[in-house]
């Protein structure tokens, strides 16, 4: 297989990891909160970055890895597996949708004490590998769709979604100054859960296509 072909086979891949990972990590809660915080005091954010970025990449990976060599063995739980998941990113995206007809905002406190790096990483590992939804979303949803694709292109799937969490952090972390005022106008989390409902569905249909095709 030529360069071209694989470069046109990867990059459709690496997009939808990007853009699954990217729907499910924008939403207003506690860890994002927390980084955005961390961006504005201007304390440890790198490693508050580093860490959150690094922690969705080992669950993402370890979900496509763990899932690819389930579904491997049952072709029929593979399909099952996409149909769920069509649905879950359709509720999704309809919730996002129900959102950006309501007015929200995040808000993150500047002020406060510093601390250690150890224990501002400790607080980043609790708001990450606390929450429930972490596993569900990483491990299950994007783990069990990054699993169907190709055996050589599951690679960039995960670069993909790992990259939309990457990115997502450092805006959060590193661009806090500047996107504290956006994030506290609720037109802007409008306008960013429309574009997020929006994707899930575009997924969604993507998914019961090949469930579909591998029947």
């Amino acid at each position: 297989m030529n360069l071209t072909v694989t470069a046109s086979l990867a990059f459709p891949v690496f997009v939808q990891g990007l853009a699954l990972s990217f729907g499910l990590i924008v939403a207003i809660g506690a860890q994002n909160a927390f980084v955005l915080r961390q961006g504005l005091r201007r304390e440890h954010v790198g490693g508050v970055v580093l860490f959150c970025a690094t922690a969705d990449a080992l669950l993402i990976a370890a979900g496509v890895m763990g899932m690819a060599q389930a579904l491997g063995e049952s072709p029929n739980l593979a399909r099952a597996l996409a149909l769920a998941g069509s649905v879950f990113l359709a509720v999704y995206g309809w919730q996002a949708l129900r959102r950006a007809r309501q007015t929200h905002h995040l808000d993150a406190i500047e002020a406060g004490s510093s601390q250690t790096l150890g224990a501002t990483v400790a607080q980043a590992a609790a708001f990450t590998l606390l929450n429930p939804h972490v596993y569900l979303d990483t491990v299950l949803l994007v783990g069990s769709i990054g699993a169907q694709q190709p055996n050589g292109l599951r690679a960039w799937f995960i670069a993909g979604a790992s990259g939309a969490s990457l990115a997502w952090f450092a805006l959060l972390g590193f661009g806090a100054r500047w996107l504290a005022p956006v994030f506290a106008r609720p037109r802007a989390w409008q306008v960013l859960d429309g574009l997020i409902g929006l994707t899930m569905f575009v997924l969604s249909a993507l998914l019961v296509r090949h469930a579909l095709v591998g029947i």
